[in-house]
């Protein structure tokens, strides 16, 4: 499974279930939404950048394409299946509702992976080395120029 697809599957359906659960709640108690909001947003932005951190961590071969392909398949799979979690779960949601939830919800779905991710791989890439990783090889310095004989005296 290319790594890329991963990423992007676990962060939607990580997304959709959060945006399901907090239509839950603005269900059943309308005033703990912000609160809830705030707490969901900032439990979704800490995945994504210690997902990514891990990857920076480890070293894992062009992380930046990775999460930006997956916070763009995130930004498709959360708006899906956060529409049936909520028609199945919440309010019996219809597929008339789909659209403006889909065009509302991408662009938010893909800031809130890739922002969290690019700074994740950022500070990801600069902790020490991973496990089993060796450390870069240094050239060796070269001796300074010969002394060149003077004149004897």
């Amino acid at each position: 499974m290319p790594p890329w697809l991963l990423r992007g599957t676990g962060m939607g359906v990580l997304h959709a279930v959060a945006a399901t659960l907090l239509a839950k709640v603005a269900v059943n108690s309308p005033t703990d939404t912000i609160t809830t909001r705030v707490v969901t947003i900032a439990l979704l932005v800490g995945a994504a950048a210690l997902w990514s951190a891990l990857d920076g961590w480890l070293r894992h071969r062009d992380p930046g394409r990775t999460w930006f392909a997956g916070a763009l398949l995130a930004g498709v799979v959360a708006p899906i299946l956060s529409t049936i979690g909520r028609a199945v779960f919440v309010d019996q949601t219809g597929i008339g509702t789909f659209f403006d939830e889909f065009l509302g919800t991408f662009a938010f779905t893909a800031l809130l992976v890739l922002v969290p991710a690019g700074l994740g791989l950022f500070v990801g890439g600069r902790i020490g080395k991973a496990p089993g990783e060796r450390e870069p090889e240094r050239p060796k310095p070269s001796p300074g120029p010969k002394a060149k004989p003077g004149p004897a005296a």
